[in-house]
């Protein structure tokens, strides 16, 4: 499969370019021993991340995926999670294997970046950078930049205005049901990794438009440079 150029590509972060549930499941565990509440584990949390951390801390005190806990309980304990978590945004977490060849692909071929998560701008900044990609996008665009999130189009429209490109030439790279539905939503093409966080589901029944297992896969699914491009 070859898709036509893009004028702009999109990367979602967590699940997508890194692998963050070691970060966030130590701050889970260690937030439920200050509250006093058993610790959920590594394995529990990779099914509950994506959906921000607000969202994380509200399955991890109800141990499901929709739970809604008491609002006292969670007053309490969502402070601890943030205080824990800005402290170890980026101790554990790693960047996925192709992650790199991949950014260099594209950057290579002339492609504008852009990143956008769910991930508060609090925590995304710092974790980029200190991973060494926060200088590959000309955009990053996070859970709190704009009144709504993915699923909604929104953070994809407003950067393809940002950066001056047509939706229906854009393109999406994730690996959620989130990020399928956002980039259909804005008219963008999408490409999921067959490895991130998607609820313990497979992605491929949301019908992206590919899925690969690596970024590294990437020159496989889209031109390289340009003539007269660097």
């Amino acid at each position: 499969m070859h898709l036509d150029r893009p004028e702009m590509v999109l990367i979602d972060v967590d699940g997508t370019l890194v692998d963050s549930v070691p970060d966030l499941a130590f701050c889970v565990d260690e937030m439920m021993d200050r509250i006093g509440m058993p610790r959920r584990g590594e394995a529990a949390v990779r099914q509950w991340v994506g959906n921000g951390v607000e969202r994380l801390v509200r399955r991890a005190l109800t141990n499901s995926l929709d739970g809604e806990p008491d609002d006292a309980l969670f007053e309490r304990a969502y402070p601890v999670f943030l205080e824990l978590y800005a402290e170890n945004t980026s101790k554990r977490s790693r960047l996925y294997p192709g992650v790199t060849e991949g950014l260099d692909f594209l950057q290579q071929a002339g492609y504008r970046l852009g990143c956008v998560t769910n991930k508060a701008e609090q925590f995304t900044l710092p974790l980029l950078r200190d991973l060494g990609i926060l200088d590959r996008f000309e955009i990053v665009v996070s859970g709190d930049t704009l009144p709504k999130k993915k699923p909604d189009p929104l953070p994809l429209l407003h950067a393809a205005r940002q950066l001056g490109a047509r939706p229906e030439a854009s393109l999406m790279i994730g690996d959620s049901q989130s990020d399928v539905k956002a980039a259909r939503a804005a008219g963008f093409g999408i490409v999921c990794m067959s490895y991130g966080y998607n609820h313990g589901e497979d992605i491929r029944a949301y019908n992206p438009d590919a899925v690969i297992d690596s970024m590294a896969e990437l020159p496989d699914l889209l031109p390289g440079a340009q003539n007269g491009q660097n």
